[in-house]
């Protein structure tokens, strides 16, 4: 293996909703025509599907025109980092039951907003990988091909 193979490191499925399940805020993306938007939201996982709440706005807007999105979530240390991406559907939640499940979740906004909408996003994919953290190698030396 060489040097970079060594520094990162594929999660499997099962790590990435693990890490996934130990963070809270993530950032969803959004695609609407040749418009793409990023938006930071808090968060819950429910099982392997992502939970979080929204007002009305141009997220909830972009969601209805076209549900396909991105989710992801990151962390790092001194010694180590991750990022966990996550393909999927985005739906806004409008039944009763539900609603109800979802109110029932560890779910709270961090603002003190009015946050009516659950949205909840089901994977079709996810990836992730794990990187070791350490000083910049030599840029000037002998570099190997």
């Amino acid at each position: 293996m060489g040097e970079v193979d060594d520094q990162v490191v594929d999660l499997s499925d099962r790590e990435c909703f693990r890490r996934l399940g130990g963070q809270e805020l993530g950032r969803i993306v959004t695609r609407v025509r040749d418009t793409v938007d990023v938006f930071p939201v808090n968060y819950v996982l429910d099982g392997d599907e992502i939970v979080f709440r929204t007002a009305e706005g141009s997220k909830l807007v972009e969601l209805t025109v076209d549900d396909e999105v991105l989710f992801e979530v990151d962390d790092h240390t001194g010694v180590d980092a991750w990022s966990v991406v996550v393909r999927g559907r985005a739906r806004a939640l409008s039944s009763s039951a539900e609603i109800e499940a979802a109110d029932a979740l560890p779910l709270r906004p961090w603002i003190p907003t009015m946050k009516r909408t659950y949205v909840r996003i089901e994977p079709t994919t996810v990836s992730g990988r794990s990187f070791l953290r350490g000083p910049e190698p030599d840029r000037h030396g002998v570099q190997q091909y």
